[in-house]
């Protein structure tokens, strides 16, 4: 990777990213009020479980994908990653993240980001493959920084609601970190017939979401 395209990938996985990620829990906020997560020890197991399982046949092996896709096949693929979301909430959260980095990345100069900004089936991962393809960002790479992103927003929900302190969401994050390699390493030999994933707590914990009368996240 060449030193400006790292750069290019610290900007994008960046928590400064004008994207609105922070107003998103992805079901977590619940977990937690409901006790399931109520230490360090529990969001390292509730965060690690869902990046292991979950992310490798989900969002990762979609955006490999996707990076390497023509206009017609990032389409399909988020069609197809859009369809794997299990609650109205995450869908919705999906896609306006989506509908923000479109635009973000628009303004930015990446022409192909710009029918995305109102496209229903947007989602942060469409960005993701747009920004990598514009940026020269390998797929390697890229999948990393999706899944470190993800790690570093679901640490931050887990710090302001468990509480967790500043330094043992760090410890979590150097944990989750480790494990990203072989994630990664996984959702790139993942097979067409592989994707998809079954987690139940997760599912429940974003569907519950949609009504709990008290909320700090958007999802």
């Amino acid at each position: 990777m060449t030193d400006l395209a790292l750069v290019r990938l610290l900007q994008l996985v960046s928590p400064a990213l004008p994207i609105g990620a922070y107003a998103y829990s992805d079901g977590l906020e619940t977990a937690i009020g409901r006790g399931w997560v109520a230490d360090e020890a529990a969001v390292e197991a509730w965060v690690g479980g869902r990046l292991r399982a979950c992310l490798p046949w989900t969002d990762l092996a979609v955006l490999a994908r996707m990076r390497a896709a023509d206009a017609a096949g990032l389409r399909t693929w988020a069609a197809r990653l859009r369809a794997m979301r299990d609650s109205a909430e995450t869908r919705a959260a999906d896609r306006r993240l989506g509908h923000a980095l479109a635009r973000l990345l628009a303004d930015l100069g990446v022409a192909a980001a710009a029918p995305w900004r109102t496209d229903d089936d947007a989602a942060l991962a469409v960005g993701f493959a747009l920004a990598g393809a514009a940026w020269g960002l390998g797929e390697d790479a890229l999948l990393t920084g999706y899944a470190w992103a993800w790690c570093e927003a679901q640490v931050a929900v887990a710090v302001k609601l468990v509480p967790l302190g500043q330094t043992a969401g760090q410890r979590v994050l150097a944990a989750l970190g480790a494990a990203i390699p072989a994630v990664v390493a996984t959702a790139r030999a993942a097979g067409d017939d592989d994707l998809g994933t079954c987690a139940p707590g997760a599912a429940l914990a974003a569907s519950w979401h949609e009504t709990d009368e008290v909320r700090l996240f958007r999802s």
